[in-house]
């Protein structure tokens, strides 16, 4: 699935079934479920679990606990804005 797929997916109730749990957190949180997205987080317990979760921490304004969720996915905090981290995110899942 490409990123123009990915986003145009968001006209549907449901994330496309074959996905990621880390692609239906960034999926939720597309849709301004930013709760539901955070619940998908929560079940992912790998590295790209980790990455989704600092990033909606970071969008929550919840720097410390995002900090934490960057250093647990051995990364840096994202220096540009929120729309260009999902955008990363969600192509990096995409190439998976």
């Amino acid at each position: 699935m490409t990123l123009t797929e990915f986003r145009a997916s968001l006209d549907q109730a449901e994330p496309p079934a074959a996905s990621a749990m880390a692609l239906r957190t960034l999926w939720w949180d597309a849709k301004g479920d930013w709760d539901r997205a955070h619940a998908c987080a929560q079940q992912d317990a790998g590295a790209a679990g980790a990455i989704v979760h600092a990033y909606l921490h970071r969008k929550e304004g919840d720097l410390s606990n995002a900090g934490y969720w960057y250093r647990r996915a051995g990364r840096p905090v994202f220096p540009g804005p929120l729309e260009a981290e999902w955008t990363a995110l969600a192509e990096e899942m995409l190439a998976g």
